[in-house]
């Protein structure tokens, strides 16, 4: 038999706590039977630990261990030079150092104690470099085989049932951590617990491939197809520096790659070439779409060297591309390039985007489904609060309609091809903050990024909402529709302050429109605007402009929890810490 679980629960970890939880679909919560169990000698249960073992070869270039890490801040002395190492950026110094000459001796101490963090998650406090010797040398060699699977991983949460003898759910764990799931299945495998996981369960591959399975058939098979599918860079240096001309050839040419950083001479370019989009053609072509949609051409070329390999970009007018770059460093995704002289690029492969853009194919992305106004900052003012729960509709004919209290109201826009790119052009009444020209700097099925002619620090972004193709978000819709509501709880964590007063006896109703209509307790109503969304997790966007005390709900909220009778909202800061809380209950 299975149940369908009647609440989502998408909340930050907190110290090894156990919850009722899921991932971002709806999970089936099972009544188990022997064969849907956790096998503790199976395949699929080795196959489950080993995915969740930790990977220690991050910091080779320190202890040449994969199977141990250890716990930073730590401090080293590299060449005579003592240095704190702070965080994972921090092993680049490194190896700097080490690259700096290549006929030196290079040498590394560690100032002890230490703390160690084996594949199996136990730390472990290391007095001396003897000590730590006795760990190392338990670890499998330089580059050869291991245990730990590190070319797919879970996305968290999960969920296990947990169950009695007779297989009746008893409880249900939710796993947060690699931490957690490790400790978990080493249960199952003593057989201190009867367990079987909670499908759909999504698995992440090592290039951001996302892969949802439904039962421990498709799992066993997924991580069994994707285990040897990356290099797992378990040799001593630091980084995936040691790498093939075809490999690289092969890589670079494998998508378009993003401008994320760039710094010539010491000096940060990024403003100038964020988001360009470099694609690398055969026979040596390298194109490079600019942010205004121009498309310049050069040539590249690559080597292999003792030190590593290099690219050569050769420009006729991006002259601070053009060099020879030494790649520092090919993480999942990302390529690092820098040359003595402080010159380095960052590059984010994006398979999404689409290179030669046409007005065909931007038509097209726009009347695709509704489009949220998720940045707008006109005049050095942010205005995207006032577009909350209020998405904007491109239709044929040059027609578009942005969604206010449920109803539309109607524009006109067209897309024009100027010298400097694609410009979006809208004319709605009552919204001047819109109808600038508007020039598309960056396009990607979901995202499109503009900035005014004119103007660059006017900016928009808005982001694709398809309805109806989101299970969880019909759930949540489904539910906010079928009955009132009220607030029964609204905490501002700062000052600790309660204000479920302000908001006593009054009712909200929502409809499928978009509406959201408040009843006062003298029975007077007005109207907002409302809209759930998935980003990072589930979302429900409120919007009541000026009418108090609701104005002060105004905001997209993240959700935490839903059921028929509770919906539980937190307002998150940049850090992902509360800052209030906001709680609906089914009025009755």
């Amino acid at each position: 038999m299975k149940t369908k679980i009647k609440f989502l629960i998408l909340l930050p970890f907190f110290a090894l706590l156990m919850f009722t939880s899921c991932q971002d679909e709806v999970t089936e919560i099972t009544n188990p039977n022997e064969t849907e169990a956790l096998v503790a000698d199976s395949n699929l249960t080795a196959l489950v630990s080993a995915t969740s073992q930790r990977d220690g070869s991050k910091d080779n270039i320190i202890d040449k261990a994969s199977c141990l890490s250890i716990e930073l801040p730590v401090t080293v002395v590299v060449n005579n030079l003592e240095i704190s190492i702070d965080s994972e950026e921090d092993f680049k110094t490194i190896e700097a150092i080490f690259d700096e000459f290549e006929d030196d001796n290079d040498h590394l101490e560690i100032i002890f104690p230490i703390t160690i963090i084996t594949e199996n998650h136990e730390e472990i406090v290391i007095e001396n470099a003897a000590h730590l010797e006795e760990f190392v040398a338990s670890c499998k060699g330089e580059n050869e085989t291991d245990d730990d699977i590190e070319c797919v991983d879970f996305k968290y949460p999960i969920s296990f049932s947990v169950y009695d003898r007779n297989f009746q759910v008893i409880d249900v764990v939710s796993i947060e951590s690699d931490r957690q799931l490790h400790r978990f299945i080493e249960r199952v495998i003593d057989a201190e617990v009867l367990a079987s996981l909670n499908f759909p369960v999504t698995m992440v591959l090592a290039d951001g491939t996302q892969i949802v399975v439904h039962n421990n058939l498709e799992l066993e098979q997924t991580i069994e197809e994707a285990k040897d599918t990356c290099d797992e860079d378990d040799d001593n240096d630091y980084g995936d520096d040691d790498f093939t001309k075809e490999r690289l050839d092969n890589l670079l040419m494998s998508c378009p790659w993003v401008v994320h950083e760039f710094e010539r001479d010491a000096v940060s370019l990024a403003d100038n070439y964020f988001e360009y989009v470099m694609v690398f053609k055969a026979e040596n072509v390298v194109k490079v779409r600019k942010r205004n949609g121009d498309i310049l051409t050069g040539t590249w070329t690559t080597r292999v060297g003792d030190r590593g390999a290099l690219i050569k970009l050769e420009f006729d007018t991006l002259v601070d591309f053009t060099l020879e770059w030494f790649v520092y460093d090919i993480e999942h995704g990302r390529i690092k390039l820098y040359q003595a002289g402080g010159n380095r690029i960052i590059l984010k492969k994006n398979c999404d985007i689409t290179f030669d853009v046409t007005k065909e194919r931007v038509l097209n992305y726009l009347q695709e489904c509704l489009w949220r106004v998720t940045r707008l900052r006109i005049d050095g003012v942010d205005n995207e609060k006032d577009y909350i729960g209020t998405p904007l509709k491109f239709f044929p004919d040059n027609v578009v309609k942005i969604r206010v209290n449920g109803e539309f109201v109607q524009g006109t826009y067209d897309v024009l091809a100027f010298n400097t790119g694609f410009v979006l052009q809208i004319q709605l009444e009552g919204r001047p903050n819109l109808q600038l020209e508007w020039l598309i700097t960056f396009l990607e099925p979901g995202l499109i990024k503009l900035e005014s002619l004119g103007n660059p620090d006017n900016k928009m972004v808005l982001e694709r909402h398809c309805p109806n193709t989101d299970d969880d978000l019909n759930y949540v819709d489904d539910i906010l529709i079928s009955s009132d509501w009220e607030v029964a709880r609204y905490f501002i964590v700062e000052g600790e302050l309660e204000k479920d007063n302000d908001f006593y006896m009054y009712t909200l109703s929502f409809y499928e429109s978009g509406r959201v209509k408040v009843t006062d307790p003298n029975n007077g109503t007005f109207g907002g605007s409302w809209l759930s969304y998935r980003k990072s997790g589930l979302n429900l966007g409120l919007y009541f402009a000026d009418n108090a005390p609701f104005s002060a709900l105004n905001h997209r909220w993240k959700l935490v929890e839903i059921t028929e009778g509770r919906i539980e909202l937190k307002d998150l800061d940049s850090n992902g810490e509360v800052e209030r809380i906001l709680v609906l209950e089914k009025k009755v």
